[in-house]
């Protein structure tokens, strides 16, 4: 039996007792970081590879490691692989598999390497494949927005601030801001893929090695490369196996994201609820009650906002993990992963179903099968209920010559007037308008439609539908080239 198949550790030539049970169990990883099991391979092949080239390890033993990988590869693949609590994680159980298949060839992968820099390894290629997944799934939920948007271009939502009735504005332009928020999101995330794509493995333990190693060779062979194609390769041993700055950023970006979901939720759950009646969500989103047989819940985005909780608590301790230790490696990375996977599943599985939610089933021909449907009656009824054109009333004085604050302070008293009466603005006569200040002629009820304020926002950024679908087709180009 091979050494490492014992219950007595790798290391066990040093202990003259076998760890407890209990203890294996506290300190073992691999049930969870058993998912690293394809970067582990593809780095110990870089790795083995890089080795043969410095004729550190021979050709034959080199020939050896790739065929013992290539059927480890393939029994997880099948789930044939028989994963040991005894060899405590990932590394180890790869590592007696190969050994078993191969004989010494395998005993020689770990040559110029330590578990410390090959899990750092590990992470940062399993994160890198999971960041551009992540980054796809952010453009589909772009492009679910702008669907939406694109369809309600013209169609009027009260906008708020502090929850009361503001101005108009469209719909569309409305969706095009979560759009931004999440365009934002896809450049941190592209970002931070930088600082995660540096190759940690040579390092050893904490000081580097003896061995005459290549790394930069080891860094390109796994396509740990800056935009020049220079290989990115950790400079300092020490921060290299002991650094997981890579794995905050990665949690405090995916955070944000589901920030912006959170926000997204929110307003959905508000619009979806009676009161509003702005929107109704699919019925495949949604759940019923158990005694109340009238309701419609709106469960997905609910949860996501509580999952919002869930990935920054993660952040949170990620962060706390890492405040106290010295140099280099300490156990307690270990506790880096479970927080780390998770927020990878949330952030996936969330994303994956608001883009479907948002913007519907993606059809065969290009178009999508609804997710949410617009009540855009209920959302021009709700823009008339709060004065939302005042301002442009506002703004029409100071054309006409007053300045803004005298303005402000007229608009004021004929909003006073109508609501003391159950009026709208537009409901006033031109000879009460005129009495609050001469100037107002009969073009002001233009000025005061709900279309007339929107249009008239026709600036960079604003509510216009001209400009909301001038920007629709800027993000449209823009994710046509991802």
């Amino acid at each position: 039996m091979n050494q490492l198949d014992k219950k007595s550790q790798a290391w066990s030539a040093l202990f003259s007792e076998p760890m407890s049970d209990l203890v294996k169990r506290y300190t073992a990883s691999v049930f969870f970081d058993k998912r690293l099991w394809e970067a582990d391979i593809t780095g110990s092949l870089a790795h083995a590879e890089m080795l043969a080239a410095q004729s550190i390890i021979s050709e034959a033993d080199h020939a050896s490691i790739r065929h013992g990988m290539a059927t480890i590869r393939s029994e997880i693949e099948s789930g044939a692989f028989e994963w040991k609590l005894d060899l405590e994680d990932v590394h180890l159980n790869i590592e007696a598999r190969l050994t078993q298949l191969v004989g010494d060839a395998g005993k020689r992968l770990h040559t110029g390497r330590s578990r410390n820099d090959q899990v750092a390894t590990d992470v940062r290629l399993w994160l890198r494949g999971e960041m551009d997944a992540i980054q796809g799934l952010l453009a589909e939920l772009q492009r679910s927005l702008l669907s939406v948007a694109e369809k309600h271009a013209d169609v009027i939502l009260p906008g708020f601030t502090h929850l009361q009735v503001a101005q108009p504005v469209s719909f569309g332009h409305h969706m095009l801001a979560y759009v931004e928020m999440f365009a934002r999101d896809a450049q941190r995330m592209k970002d931070v893929r930088k600082r995660v794509n540096y190759l940690p493995l040579g390092s050893a333990a904490l000081a580097g090695t003896t061995y005459p190693l290549d790394r930069e060779r080891v860094a390109k062979t796994l396509g740990m490369v800056d935009e020049r194609g220079q290989a990115c390769v950790c400079q300092n041993s020490l921060d290299a196996v002991s650094d997981r700055d890579f794995a905050i950023e990665f949690t405090a970006a995916a955070s944000l994201i589901m920030v912006h979901i959170s926000r997204l939720s929110e307003e959905l759950i508000v619009w979806m609820s009676q009161n509003f009646a702005f929107i109704k969500i699919a019925d495949r989103f949604t759940t019923g009650s158990s005694i109340m047989p009238q309701k419609k819940n709106p469960d997905v985005p609910e949860l996501a906002r509580g999952k919002t909780g869930r990935v920054v608590g993660h952040l949170m301790g990620l962060i706390t993990l890492m405040k106290g230790q010295p140099l280099a490696y300490n156990k307690d990375n270990q506790e880096d992963k479970e927080p780390l996977f998770d927020t990878v599943d949330t952030l996936k599985d969330t994303l994956r179903i608001f883009a479907e939610m948002m913007g519907g089933q993606l059809q065969a021909d290009g178009s999508r099968a609804g997710g949410i449907t617009v009540n855009a009656e209920a959302m021009e009824r709700a823009a008339l209920r709060g004065y939302a054109t005042a301002t442009d009333l506002a703004d029409y004085l100071v054309k006409k010559g007053l300045p803004f604050r005298d303005a402000h302070e007229v608009v004021a008293h004929a909003v006073k007037f109508a609501s003391e009466r159950g009026m709208d603005l537009t409901d006033l006569p031109l000879d009460t308008f005129q009495s609050f200040h001469k100037s107002v002629d009969k073009d002001v009820y233009e000025v005061l439609s709900l279309r007339g304020s929107l249009n008239a926002r026709n600036t960079l950024g604003g509510t216009a539908s001209a400009q909301v679908r001038q920007q629709i087709s800027r993000h449209q180009l823009r994710l046509s080239s991802t």
